[in-house]
């Protein structure tokens, strides 16, 4: 299986995903650990994904998401964005609103 089938079968599997440096209780950049604060906030449930335990994955979201870094949120397999519009959308409420409408939020 190649790296950008691996990548469709994770976002085929999980409503909201989020492609991180290293994990939600320890995560490896400010900008993952931001990102995770903001789905907790929202009480979101949502599966991750380590890139340093993948690189094939790693470098492969780079293309297929045209998006060069990392977090990478996606829900219902389309990429939300990263730290930044994440942060946003918990801020405005939007994400909370996303979030609900696809059955993460308790």
């Amino acid at each position: 299986m190649t790296a950008v089938e691996r990548i469709k079968e994770q976002l085929a599997s999980n409503p909201v995903l989020l492609y991180m440096k290293g994990t939600p209780d320890f995560p490896q950049c400010g900008f993952s650990a931001q990102t995770v604060g903001a789905l907790r906030a929202c009480k979101a449930k949502f599966a991750h994904i380590n890139i340093f335990e993948d690189p094939e994955v790693r470098e492969a979201l780079k293309s297929y998401s045209n998006w060069p870094t990392f977090p990478q949120l996606y829900v219902n397999g389309e990429l939300v964005g990263g730290c930044d519009i994440a942060v946003e959308m918990y801020q405005s409420g939007e994400l909370k609103q996303l979030l609900a409408e696809v059955g993460a939020v308790a």
